[in-house]
């Protein structure tokens, strides 16, 4: 079975819906870690944006790294405003699926966040992972200023080398400026927390990382 081209193929701005002006409305408390969802945050802490499929399962994996403080779902990176997940999965928003990673960094670092990232998805398959296919799947780090930049460039050409050794494809992650985050819907937060006899299973290739990467 082949993916349909309509679920693969990015939008033009033209071509994406509306949106809205209003805000998803989230709040409360991380049922897990026990600190807010939205800002403000604690002063000196840092934000980091992953997409890597299913954002049900990519925010379990990053909330139970020491250091991190709050986690949350949500889209980002493409041209329709504060979008539903519905609007999300027709292809017709741009949007990646994410996870909004709120961290200390006197107890763990950006770079330490590429670990859970890479090991957890397969960076390589494009417009999907495994049986989910779409625009929405892909592969992405979303950066806050030139030092995440730097860092998630640096972080890719060396994971490339050890998947290149591995006999594995091309990196198909795509790193760019983060522009917004739009929180997904309440319901959506903490997912699998709040249900926990559903899986979202994020598989990563099967290759050993270094400390430098290799």
């Amino acid at each position: 079975m082949f993916p349909e081209p309509r679920k693969t193929r990015m939008i033009t701005p033209r071509e994406a819906l509306p949106g809205r002006s209003e805000r998803m409305p989230v709040g409360g408390v991380h049922p897990v870690l026990g600190s807010p969802l939205a800002p403000p945050f604690p002063s000196g802490f840092a934000t980091a944006v992953f997409a890597m499929g299913c954002f049900w399962g990519a925010e379990r994996k990053f909330w139970g790294v020491p250091g991190v403080f709050s986690t949350a779902v949500g889209y980002a990176a493409g041209y329709t405003s504060n979008p539903t997940y519905e609007e999300v999965c027709t292809g017709r928003t741009g949007h990646a699926e994410v996870v909004q990673v709120v961290f200390d960094p006197t107890k763990v670092s950006y770079e330490a966040l590429f670990g859970v990232f890479w090991d957890n998805h397969n960076p390589t398959q494009g417009m999907r992972q495994g049986d989910d296919v779409g625009t929405q799947y892909r592969s992405g780090i979303y950066t806050h200023g030139d030092a995440q930049m730097q860092a998630a460039n640096r972080s890719r050409a060396e994971y490339q080398r050890t998947l290149k050794a591995a006999g594995f494809g091309e990196i198909t992650t795509e790193i760019q400026a983060l522009p917004v985050f739009f929180y997904a819907e309440a319901k959506h937060q903490q997912y699998l927390a709040k249900n926990p006899d559903r899986s979202c299973n994020l598989h990563g290739c099967p290759v050993t990382r270094g400390k430098d990467g290799k």
